[in-house]
């Protein structure tokens, strides 16, 4: 194996080592984020967990984090919580912080 190989091969190990980070950081994000909405919805335990299970789904069902945010603000203003989309979208970016934070922590 020839240094130019190798040097490949770390890029290449290195970028999917990134993209693994990223992806479990997104996911996590998408926990957290659900957990929220959950406690806005006045759920708990349980109950949180899973609403907060069906918000990963989202994300795996449509990749990007609008897809997220339209399903969290219809079931809040369903439910008459009083919330706006730039909320929402607040509280994703604080998430995926805490997410990355979590993630990198581990």
């Amino acid at each position: 194996m020839t240094t130019f190989d190798e040097r490949e091969q770390a890029f290449e190990n290195k970028f999917k080592h990134d993209q693994e980070l990223l992806f479990r950081i997104h996911v996590r994000r998408a926990k957290l984020v659900g957990l929220w909405a959950a406690a806005q919805l006045g759920l708990a335990g349980a109950e949180a967990d899973a609403y907060a299970a069906q918000i990963v789904d989202v994300d795996f069902n449509e990749p990007a984090h609008k897809d997220i945010a339209r399903r969290i603000f219809t079931d809040l203003q369903a439910k008459g919580v009083a919330v706006t989309e730039h909320r929402v979208e607040k509280e994703m970016e604080t998430q995926l912080e805490e997410a990355r934070r979590q993630v990198m922590a581990a």
